[in-house]
Order: structure tokens, then sequence, then C-alpha cells
């Protein structure tokens, strides 16, 4: 894959300090803007292509949640509600009125409580893997996400790498997973606070609360088990499973998830 092209990086001040953002497109244009927040313990660099095909049309925002990528860190460990409400302070001071959000596993859990938060102004949701647990599904789920201490053996960086392998897209390549690799750790020591926000956070007490249209895409990845259980608790929305695709679906099927996405958020049409 060769350079993104039109995707800009630019930095705005937030309740945490700086906020490093990625863009594509301008304001104001005819479709609402689009903020993409990414999984843990990565950032937005995960968008990058999707921000530069949704920004032919809208604006197209991915902003590196507090702590990850570049942005400044919380004091302490976050909840998912101060996740949101430092995205709230992101779209004020860009003043995006309304706009639809999307969320990638954690940040799907962001967008969610976004949407709760700011119902005026959320008008749909996008969401990657929405996972509902059991006590036994939760532990395993930790076990899997737990993240190794930094130690001057350097272990901890091969367990990192083999983790993120694990469920790679069978497109993937070693090249293009070493792309995102050091955002995975630019975390430091802090770079499990997303899971932690996340494993606190349950779908069924708080999607409930949205009336926003929700589309939930269930790529074949570690959440895709869990996901389908989102499906009763949606008061408007629909749960599409992607078989064969996993992490870096946005990098290999860019031009099928937006003709989905775009469908779903400018003619209100979920698909097939």
């Amino acid at each position: 894959m060769g350079a993104i092209l039109n995707v800009l990086r630019s930095y705005v001040d937030g309740r945490y300090g700086q906020l490093h953002v990625r863009s594509a497109g301008r304001a104001p244009q005819a479709r609402r803007p689009l903020l993409c927040f990414h999984l843990s313990p990565v950032s937005g660099v995960i968008y990058e292509r999707w921000l530069a095909e949704m920004g032919r049309d809208r604006l197209a925002l991915a902003p590196d949640t507090p702590g990850y990528g570049m942005s400044d860190p919380p004091p302490s460990v976050p909840t998912i509600a101060d996740y949101a409400a430092a995205m709230g302070d992101l779209a004020d001071a860009l003043a995006l009125g309304e706009f639809d959000v999307m969320g990638y596993h954690t940040g799907s859990k962001i967008a969610v409580e976004l949407a709760r938060q700011r119902p005026a102004q959320v008008k749909h949701l996008v969401l990657v893997s929405t996972p509902i647990y059991t006590a036994e599904d939760l532990a395993a789920i930790r076990e899997l996400t737990s993240v190794a201490p930094v130690a001057a053996d350097g272990r901890f960086l091969v367990e990192a790498w083999q983790t993120l392998l694990r469920y790679q897209d069978k497109r993937a390549t070693p090249a293009s997973t070493m792309r995102q690799f050091p955002w995975h750790l630019m975390g430091g020591e802090r770079r499990d606070w997303g899971y932690r926000a996340a494993f606190g956070y349950s779908y069924p007490e708080h999607i409930v609360d949205v009336a926003a249209p929700i589309l939930v895409f269930n790529p074949q990845d570690d959440l895709f088990a869990y996901t389908p259980r989102v499906l009763p608790y949606l008061r408007n929305g629909k749960v599409r499973d992607l078989p064969g695709w996993s992490h870096q679906l946005l990098d290999f099927s860019t031009a099928e998830m937006a003709a989905m996405v775009r469908g779903f958020l400018d003619e209100d049409r979920f698909p097939a």
C-alpha cells in the first residue's frame, strides 16, 4: 500500500491537553461530518485509508483517544464516559453541529456513550463489534488482552506483535501490520487503560438509551461470537456479519465498506 493522500494532521485543545486528529475532506458540505473512534491500544492510524475515502464527500475525522497515539493522557484511568466527553469537546472545538459517529471495538463504546451524552447532535452510529460478555467470557477476554509489563529483555514487544498478528485479516501482510504496530506501543504503561474502560461499560445498560439508527458490523475477529448478542438491545438497528474479514478490513475492503456506510448515513438504508 502506498502513502495515504489528502489526510491531514492537526491538534485541538481538550480537557486532558491536546488531542491529535487525522482528517480528510472539508466542512461545510451537504453531508454530516463523520467522527471515527479507534480500538485500543492503537490510534486513529487505523482510519487513514478510510478517511481518504469518506473525505471525498464529507468531513471525516479520526482523533487519537486521550493517552493513545499523539494525544495527551488523562491524569488517571478514565471511563468510557470520560473518553466520550473528551470527544464532545472536540466536536465543540470544531463547531461540528450535527454529526455521525463510527467506532471500532473500544471506539464503539465511546460512540454509544457520546450519542447518550449528545443525542441532539449524533444522528447515526456505525459500530465495528459490540460484544456482550458472560462472566466467563469476560475472564477469557481479559486474559487475551492483558498487557505484558515493560521489561529489559524486550519480551513484551514480541508478545505484543504476536497478539496483533493473531486476528489480522487474511489479506494482511507483516508489512501492512507493521505500519500500525508502533502505534500499539505508544500508550506505554497506560496502554491497557482503554481496555479497562471498555470492560467497565455494558452495552445492555447503555445502548438501549440510543434512539439514533445504529449499524453494527461484525467482522470475523476476536469479538465475532459476542457481537450478535447486542441485537435485542438495539432500538433502531441491525447487525451485519462480515465473515472472512478481520482487522485491517478498513484498508482491504475500503470501497465495499464505504458503499454500505454511505447508504446507511446518507439514505437511512441498512445493508442487506
